[in-house]
């Protein structure tokens, strides 16, 4: 059975999602697509955490599903802009359970991935699957990709 572990942009797919689609991704669809006959090693689903109650309650969803969420605070800079992306975190993570899994699925569309991605598939021979938004995915993700899967109505609520 093909190991595989997953990595979740949260706020990336949110927003490719309700961009493109004006509708939601399917944890769940996604789940049970990206697993069927394969062992799990890790899953994570990376989010910023502002204290609202609804995004709690989302974040016990994924819990729910099989995911481990991590959290960074959403940090408010004093000129108004705000900060709390994972893509550090993100790539820690690929690094360290890349060698332990058969496959890596990310599912991003952030083409700061690409370079993770291709020493993923270089340096450590593993099949990376990244999961997009077709039209708001980097073409430098896809192309980084063992394989590429469009986000799309299948993968939506």
């Amino acid at each position: 059975m093909e190991t595989v572990t997953i990595l979740v942009d949260v706020q990336n797919v949110y927003y490719t999602c309700r961009s493109a689609y004006k509708r939601n991704f399917d944890y769940n669809k996604f789940w049970a697509q990206a697993t069927k006959n394969r062992k799990v090693i890790k899953a994570f689903a990376y989010a910023i955490d502002s204290g609202d109650e609804k995004q709690a309650q989302f974040q016990n969803i994924l819990r729910a599903i099989g995911f481990e969420v991590k959290l960074k605070p959403y940090i408010q800079r004093s000129d108004g802009s705000a900060k709390g992306d994972w893509d550090v975190g993100i790539t820690l993570d690929a690094i360290e359970y890349a060698e332990q899994s058969d496959i890596v699925i990310l599912v991003s569309g952030d083409g700061d991935f690409a370079i993770l991605v291709d020493k993923m598939v270089h340096k450590f021979n593993c099949h990376v699957e990244a999961y997009g938004v077709p039209k708001l995915t980097a073409l430098s993700l896809i192309n980084a990709a063992t394989q590429f899967y469009p986000i799309e109505s299948q993968l939506l609520m």
